[in-house]
């Protein structure tokens, strides 16, 4: 009798738990699908974490590896972020001849750049990792000692040898990720009926 009383006890508490991290995570993704249209207030924010990530780094004086690892992740993600998600160098319905081209005539299939890591989840990753490297600041086992300036060049030596590589890849096949100056149209109004007159 007391063993089913200790089950039924737990099962009740065990519920509760997953209706507490249920509508936890419920909350989680309302606030994330109501954050989606404003882009520009979502990277201001995501600026302003990075830079309170970037002043306690250096108002402190330590957590470079921190640092680092979150520099290195950033960049990962904006090279994803940069490159097409059917990558045309092993795209199998690309021409053989010189690579895939943007279409010269108007009966050419129009395919539009569609990345790899889109906008959103670019940007909620660049949150994520920026909020997982303050806190790990709080801790003295992350703040190993490092000659700092050596990381600092080697970033910088990684950076340019990944955009030089991304660069090429974009002339190569001729594709540009960001679109500027993308046309806009007005919606036309449609003549009024005589419904009014009648």
């Amino acid at each position: 009798m007391m063993n089913e009383e200790i089950a039924s006890s737990s099962s009740t508490s065990s519920s509760g738990v997953k209706k507490i991290f249920l509508r936890l995570s419920q909350i989680y993704q309302s606030t994330l699908d109501r954050s989606t249209p404003h882009t520009k207030l979502r990277w201001i924010g995501a600026g302003i974490l990075l830079l309170l990530f970037l002043l306690r780094i250096f108002v402190y004086h330590g957590w470079y590896i921190v640092c680092y690892a979150v520099g290195i992740y950033h960049l990962n993600l904006f090279i994803a972020f940069l490159t097409p998600k059917i990558d045309p160098e092993f795209d199998p319905y690309a021409n053989d001849d010189d690579g895939p081209n943007l279409p010269m005539r108007s009966n050419e299939e129009f395919r539009p750049f569609i990345r790899r890591l889109p906008e959103f989840k670019f940007w909620l990753s660049i949150v994520k990792s920026t909020l997982i490297g303050l806190v790990c600041t709080f801790f003295d086992c992350f703040n190993v000692p490092v000659f700092w300036p050596i990381l600092v060049m080697y970033f910088i030596t990684l950076f340019c040898i990944t955009m030089k590589r991304q660069i090429k890849h974009m002339i190569k096949y001729k594709y540009l990720p960001f679109t500027r100056n993308k046309p806009r149209y007005q919606r036309v109004n449609e003549p009024q009926t005589t419904a009014n007159s009648k």
